[in-house]
């Protein structure tokens, strides 16, 4: 099944939303897929999201270009760059902003990257909020000739990766030299593989760039690239329900976003410190 991605032109740079998407709202606890770029930003412009809440989701971040300066209301203050991770598990609720940083803001710089929602089991839903940061060097990883694979999140390939989750998933970030291959086993019941960059096959199938194939289960596949390729795969376990999904705001009972509205519009969550900016409630 090929997902295609819904393009918005931010003016600065280009954002490509996979997930949620049709026939598709979901792969296995992914219920947000955005391909940030790649952009590039001439001295003293940069990449300004203003604090703004989420609940029921953990946000993950990826980049292969540039950095973001994350802030939160749990007071964390972190850079992320390329191959790090970032984790926000925002549970009831968490408020946070990210910002281009003030030395890449000043000297320009290029934007790249790959940002998720993984929606949390109805158990974990109201959970206290939290935040891991996980440096690249701390990410297990497998090589092979043309072959670097960096697990993000979960369990895949005999690895483990150290960032907390919720429920039976995978995250990993694979890059390939022309001509190289990757057999993806099907460890996980709900798999699906996007073509970051570059010319793609998916057991003989052009996948591509900026699309998403949804695996069939039970099956291994061969990706090949038939030029240097940046792929991210992807996927788990199905989630226990449906989930609405509002603005920043995902749940399994509608309830639970409508109290998430009112209590953002009336300024009932706790802000980011030393941040006054906020976006406000969209009015549809």
């Amino acid at each position: 099944m090929l997902l295609k991605p819904h393009v918005r032109d931010l003016g600065d740079f280009t954002v490509r939303r996979i997930l949620p998407g049709h026939p598709k709202k979901l792969v296995g606890p992914f219920i947000f897929f955005d391909h940030l770029g790649p952009a590039t930003f001439a001295p003293g412009t940069g990449i300004d999201v203003r604090p703004h809440p989420h609940i029921g989701l953990a946000t993950v971040t990826y980049l292969f270009e540039g950095a973001f300066m994350h802030r939160d209301s749990l007071g964390v203050v972190q850079r992320i760059e390329p191959g790090d991770v970032n984790w926000m598990t925002a549970g009831g609720g968490i408020v946070h902003s990210e910002r281009t940083p003030p030395d890449l803001r000043a000297s320009g710089t290029r934007m790249h990257g790959i940002q998720t929602w993984v929606a949390l089991p109805r158990k974990h839903e109201a959970m206290a909020p939290g935040f891991e940061h996980h440096p690249k060097s701390a990410l297990p990883t497998l090589s092979n000739p043309g072959v670097t694979l960096r697990l993000i999140a979960g369990t895949a390939f005999g690895l483990r990766s150290p960032t907390t989750t919720y429920s039976p998933m995978f995250y990993a970030a694979l890059e390939l030299a022309s001509g190289a291959t990757f057999m993806l086993d099907p460890e996980h019941t709900e798999r699906a593989v996007y073509a970051a960059s570059g010319a793609v096959l998916i057991d003989g199938n052009a996948l591509p760039e900026a699309h998403m194939a949804y695996l069939d289960p039970g099956a291994p596949v061969r990706i090949e690239a038939r030029s240097a390729a940046q792929v991210m795969l992807l996927g788990g376990d199905p989630m226990d329900g449906d989930r609405d999904i509002w603005w920043n705001f995902v749940a399994s009972d509608r309830a639970s976003i409508e109290r998430a509205k009112t209590r953002w519009k009336n300024g009932e969550f706790a802000m980011v410190p030393g941040e006054t900016e906020f976006i406000p409630l969209p009015e549809k």
